[in-house]
């Protein structure tokens, strides 16, 4: 019995197996993501190993790293074997992969059309877990000033200040704004709301002469334009 449980130490692996020695020896990229967890969590449970456990994880959200990054800390200490020491590693993991391709993603100046914008926003609010309401703040020559979250929780009229919206984009001397906000269910569909909200902002914006030329509803891999689709 006591050689059974020992079999799951990764002690006990050829070196080969071994996620730590095969990264140093044979680089990152040979791994699979359950054996990147498994080096971010160091130990499996006394009948799992790190990279079993690892693979049970990843096959609750299809092996899917981005529904993997939405779990919550609390979701992530459900599974036998994960205290919190172990699901803060894999949060924080995830997010600075979060970062890192928003890094990569955002570095657009100019928007020229719904993609760009999308671009520019998907790294930040695509894969979030609730939704949040985001303003992109344009010059005359569609070049971005600013990118500022409105609000967070479900979208409404109310949590939608008009005033903090119209004042910004005074001080910043805006002459268009680029609405967004993400659906973490992942429909692409407006809702009523969604439909009011713009209006609200596209009345008020009018009559300071400022035009809100598109908005935005955001996916982990696709969006919605008002645009695009004749609806402003």
């Amino acid at each position: 019995m006591h050689e059974k449980r020992a079999s799951f130490s990764i002690k006990h692996w050829s070196d080969d197996d071994k996620p730590r020695e095969k990264l140093v020896r044979k680089g990152k990229s040979v791994l699979s993501d359950a054996e990147l967890i498994a080096i971010l969590i160091g130990s499996g449970s006394r009948n799992e190993s790190a990279v079993e456990l690892s693979k049970r994880i990843l096959a609750s959200v299809d092996n899917n790293l981005n529904e993997l990054g939405k779990l919550s800390i609390r979701q992530l200490m459900q599974f036998k074997g994960i205290g919190e020491a172990k699901a803060v590693t894999i949060a924080a993991a995830l997010e600075i992969g979060r970062r890192r391709r928003g890094e990569g993603e955002s570095k657009i100046a100019k928007i020229s059309g719904s993609r760009d914008a999308f671009e520019l926003l998907r790294p930040i609010i695509g894969e979030l877990p609730h939704e949040e309401f985001w303003i992109v703040y344009l010059n005359n020559a569609n070049k971005i000033l600013q990118t500022n979250q409105l609000s967070k929780g479900g979208l409404t009229g109310t949590l939608v200040d008009v005033r903090i919206v119209m004042r910004q984009a005074l001080e910043l001397g805006a002459v268009g704004l680029i609405l967004a906000h993400n659906h973490p269910s992942g429909t692409l569909k407006p809702s009523i709301e969604d439909k009011r909200v713009t209006e609200k902002l596209r009345s008020a914006a009018a009559a300071l002469d400022i035009k809100v030329l598109d908005h935005l509803i955001i996916t982990q891999k696709d969006y919605f334009s008002f645009a695009d689709n004749t609806m402003l």
